[in-house]
């Protein structure tokens, strides 16, 4: 996501870095080609035209032209107002006092309302509450359906039956008080286009259950299209919050960085995949980092509290920096590491990650021939793959599939790592790993925005 913007500004702050101070001309040549980029991001004209005259405006305050390190200063304006344009705080949910908080979930049709329906209510239970999905949506063959399916896989019940959506709707919310249900979601119809009969009846729904929170989901991939839908919905139903959907298709972001400056409401949440877990609440600041290549330490920490077992991630960490770390426990970290979603999004959110490596197209199944090499290996190879000799590695090819060559590449990669950590050693590893590991990820920046030397590629073809 956001790979054309992000390619253009890494340009525009590499040329910068060249130059002691910045003239007037050079501001001016930076704001140009931050508007282009803007606009290559398919980013509202409108909306690119005011960002460049907020750039503009905080740049003369600062007097980038006198700073000593004026691409800092650029990127920190730059950040903060990207920030800004994304929603500015990360939108916090407030339930009601009487229970159950209601969501108006609305949108066109194809811009993935039932799907994101239950990935909203996967996240709801993931806060310890108890949603109830109701299926309003009777226009579309098969969407109660599909809810109904999606509502098993994430063990939430549905409410639905053959009358009316706005019927649906009201009996759905008094079936969520009689069940005790904190949480209601309601899936709304959607059409191809925008038109008045879609419009007022998601109306009437809203005057009938009276939404805490009404979220509009948009395709991300439909770029400045989605403004003049944001903005028809919230004339209609006052919309509190949007869930971009597509946002892992989507390389130019346009939507993102326009919507919220339209509607003046923020992006909530944002669906990054096609499983029901690829679904994040959309943190603005966070998202601003990843954009301007300052990676994403905090998500990349919850991801990993989330798929790693605490105790063993702990005891790995210390064997790891002992320079006891094997190729078991190598194989163990790699299972759980793909717990934490695909892999190429994980090397977005690493700060100082080579833009060529950010883009790559690394999938689970590129770590194959890895785990079945290690799996090829006796327990003792594993413990010490020092031993393994010519023999030994004829026997692991043939075994696993792969070519010696491939096995002699982990081999000697490994034993890399193994030194590498080791000389990380002297780092503190407490008991409490949230803490510790922005600091383990700092060193192995090496400081300077990238992996030390000696760091070793990873072991894929």
């Amino acid at each position: 996501m956001f790979d054309t913007l992000s390619d253009r500004f890494d340009g525009i702050f590499k040329r910068l870095r060249g130059k002691g101070r910045l003239t007037d001309d050079d501001v001016d040549e930076v704001l140009r080609e931050i508007r282009t980029a803007l606009l290559e991001a398919d980013v509202n004209v409108t909306v690119a035209r005011t960002v460049v005259a907020r750039i503009r405006e905080a740049a003369i305050g600062a007097k980038l032209s006198q700073a000593l390190d004026p691409s800092q200063q650029v990127i920190k304006i730059v950040n903060a107002e990207l920030v800004n344009i994304l929603g500015g705080e990360t939108l916090k949910i407030n339930y009601a006092s009487r229970p159950p908080t209601v969501i108006l979930m609305a949108g066109l049709q194809g811009s993935g309302k039932t799907t994101n329906a239950a990935k909203l209510a996967r996240w709801f239970k993931s806060q310890g509450r108890q949603p109830l999905l109701v299926g309003a949506d009777l226009q579309r063959p098969a969407a109660v359906e599909q809810l109904r399916t999606l509502g098993r896989q994430i063990d939430v019940p549905v409410f639905s039956e053959a009358s009316d959506p706005v019927t649906v709707a009201s009996r759905g919310l008094a079936e969520a008080r009689r069940l005790g249900r904190d949480v209601l979601i309601v899936d709304t119809a959607g059409r191809l286009a925008i038109d008045a009969e879609m419009m007022e009846q998601v109306r009437q729904i809203n005057e009938a259950v009276e939404p805490n929170y009404t979220f509009l989901v948009i395709d991300a991939m439909t770029g400045q299209d989605a403004v003049g839908v944001a903005e028809a919905f919230h004339q209609t139903l006052a919309i509190d919050g949007v869930i971009l959907t597509k946002l892992d298709g989507d390389a130019r972001g346009g939507a993102a960085l326009s919507v919220k400056e339209v509607i003046g409401r923020p992006i909530a949440f944002a669906s990054t995949g096609e499983k029901l877990d690829a679904f994040e609440q959309f943190h603005p600041d966070r998202m601003a980092g990843r954009i301007l290549g300052m990676g994403d330490v905090l998500t990349l920490i919850e991801q990993a509290e989330k798929a790693f077992e605490k105790d063993s991630a702990e005891e790995a960490a210390e064997r790891m920096l002992a320079g006891e770390f094997t190729l078991d426990d190598f194989l163990e970290q790699m299972q759980q590491l793909k717990k934490m979603g695909p892999l190429s999004g994980l090397l977005g959110m690493m700060p100082g990650m080579p833009k060529e490596l950010k883009g790559a197209k690394i999938s689970d199944d590129d770590l194959k021939p890895v785990e079945a090499i290690i799996r090829a290996m006796t327990p003792l190879e594993r413990r010490k793959p020092e031993i393994i000799n010519g023999s030994r590695r004829n026997r692991i090819a043939a075994g696993s599939g792969t070519s010696v060559g491939e096995i002699n590449r982990l081999v000697k990669q490994f034993s890399e790592m193994q030194k590498m950590m080791k000389r990380m050693g002297g780092m503190q590893v407490g008991k409490k790993g949230k803490k510790k590991m922005p600091n383990m990820l700092g060193a192995l920046k090496g400081g300077q925005g990238g992996l030390p030397p000696g760091f070793p590629d990873m072991p894929f073809n």
